[in-house]
């Protein structure tokens, strides 16, 4: 099965597996019904969750249902038990940067939040547009979110600028990247072209650096208040295996 995740991922376009997911992903979860593991986003459980992994393929990482990984259901457990999130009465304009499969629908239908949704080629997209060069005012949005998508851009630094520009004063960005905390520093290479070799050093194809524990203090120097949230050690070593999750990974919290 390993092995049949790793040739999808590599061979087929993203855009093209966000639409074929939408049939496979009941399938699945039908198939792999148990009590093992729980996807807190959807509540339901499975007797092992799927393997994921552009290079080296992770073990019961990818929920069956909602198609969620890690990040995800660490990203939805901190939004639901540490922020108003999901019970504001008072509405928040929200943007969200390459729309995960496993949020835009919930998040579409939430009343307390006006939502855009953004990205160059994502079919979820309400707008088509470049994060070095948004097409947003000043100071529009009070939640950003923006996750596994910074690796990607080769101008971080403009994309990180723009960012703030669009943020609300007093307003919150989360910016997950995938990050090797064993790294002092970011790497990056730009003569680096071959997808295998990237794939090989970056951790996926379509990558442009390995962001190290410096990558915090980047976002400050753009002018970010950032809070290192080790979420993870907040719960349970039972809950962090029910719900399969990264233990010591660490969501960037961004203020204006």
């Amino acid at each position: 099965m390993k092995s049949v995740f790793k040739f999808i991922l590599n061979t087929i376009p993203r855009p093209i597996l966000i639409r074929l997911s939408i049939v496979v992903r009941p399938i699945l979860a039908f198939l792999l019904k148990g009590s093992r593991f729980t996807d807190p986003i959807d509540g339901k459980s499975f007797r092992m969750f799927l393997p994921y992994g552009y290079g080296n393929q992770r073990n019961n990482v990818l929920s069956p249902s909602t198609l969620s990984l890690e990040r995800h259901r660490l990203l939805w457990l901190y939004l639901q038990n540490e922020t108003d999130f999901f019970t504001v009465t008072e509405k928040k304009k929200v943007l969200h940067f390459a729309p995960e499969q496993e949020f835009y629908k919930r998040f579409k239908k939430q009343t307390n939040i006006d939502y855009t949704t953004t990205d160059l080629l994502s079919p979820l997209a309400d707008v088509k547009a470049d994060i070095c060069n948004l097409p947003f005012e000043d100071n529009a949005y009070d939640i950003i979110f923006c996750n596994h998508v910074l690796e990607h851009i080769p101008d971080d630094t403009k994309a990180m600028q723009e960012l703030l520009r669009v943020l609300k004063p007093g307003g919150m960005g989360i910016f997950q990247i995938p990050q090797d905390l064993s790294r002092a520093t970011t790497f990056s290479d730009d003569s680096i072209v071959d997808q295998k070799e990237r794939a090989k050093i970056f951790g996926q194809y379509d990558h442009v650096r390995v962001y190290g524990r410096d990558y915090f203090d980047k976002l400050r120097s753009i002018g970010f208040k950032v809070i290192e949230e080790d979420y993870t050690s907040k719960l349970s070593p039972e809950l962090v295996e029910k719900y399969c999750l990264a233990k010591g990974e660490i969501i960037p919290i961004c203020f204006k």
